[in-house]
C-alpha cells in the first residue's frame, strides 16, 4: 500500500464555470442557449426546489439542445471547443496543484458530471484519467449512419454518489496509502468523503 491517488471534480474546481453551459453557448450561439432555457424554465425550476434529479434536468436540456445530433457532428464540435476556449477556463491554481501532485508520482484522475466527450482530450493531453458522464447513442437510420445522440445519459450522471461508485468500480482504493480529493458543490461530497485528505474550494 504505497501508492497515491488523486480525484478532482472538474466544473467548477478545476474549471472557472460549468463547461456544459459553456459547451452550449460555444455550439449553439447565446441567443438559442437563452431560449432553450426559458422554454424549458419550469424543468430548470423543478429542478431548484428538488422536485426532480439532477440527471433528469440534464437529459432535458440535453434532449433539446442535442437529441439526434450525429456522435461525430457532436465529437468534433467538442474537440474544437477543447481546443478554442477550454483554456480560458481553467483555474491556473488547479493547474499548478495537478503539476504539483503529477511531480509527486500521484496518480491524478479527473471525476467530472460533465459529458467525457469535450475533457477526455485535455486529460490525455496532461496525463490524467477520466471518469466522467457518458451519453446515451442509438443507431442512425441505416447502417452505415453515425450513431445519433438520444439526448439521455447512459447509465447515470456522474454526480454525487455515482462518483463514488465510478472511483470504486474503477480503482482499489486499498491499495493507496494517499487518498486526495477535491471539489467544489454538495454534489463533490460523497467523493471528499473516500479521501485522507480532502479539500473543499481549494483553488478560489
Amino acid at each position: 500500500m504505497t501508492g497515491k491517488i488523486a480525484f478532482l471534480d472538474f466544473d467548477g474546481t478545476v474549471t472557472t464555470k460549468d463547461t456544459l453551459l459553456e459547451f452550449i453557448k460555444y455550439c449553439k450561439g447565446t441567443t438559442r442557449f437563452y431560449l432553450g432555457f426559458v422554454l424549458n424554465g419550469p424543468w430548470m425550476l423543478a429542478y431548484k426546489i428538488k422536485l426532480i434529479s439532477n440527471q433528469r434536468a440534464k437529459e432535458r436540456i440535453l434532449r433539446h439542445f442535442f437529441r439526434r445530433t450525429p456522435l461525430d457532428r457532436f465529437q468534433q464540435i467538442c474537440d474544437a471547443f477543447s481546443r478554442d476556449r477550454l483554456a480560458g477556463l481553467l483555474r491556473p491554481k488547479a493547474l499548478g496543484e495537478i503539476a504539483r501532485l503529477k511531480e509527486a508520482g500521484v496518480e491524478v484522475v479527473i471525476v467530472s458530471a460533465s459529458p467525457e466527450n469535450w475533457i477526455r482530450g485535455w486529460t490525455a493531453g496532461i496525463g490524467a484519467e477520466l471518469l466522467a458522464t457518458r451519453l446515451e447513442t442509438m443507431p442512425g437510420r441505416e447502417n452505415t449512419d453515425p450513431p445519433l445522440l438520444t439526448g439521455r445519459i447512459q447509465c447515470a450522471n456522474c454526480h454525487g454518489e455515482e462518483k463514488v461508485r465510478r472511483i470504486k468500480e474503477a480503482y482499489d482504493l486499498g491499495n493507496y496509502r494517499q487518498v486526495y480529493a477535491y471539489g467544489d458543490s454538495p454534489g463533490d461530497r460523497p467523493m471528499l468523503g473516500l479521501a485522507t485528505a480532502a479539500f473543499y474550494k481549494p483553488f478560489r
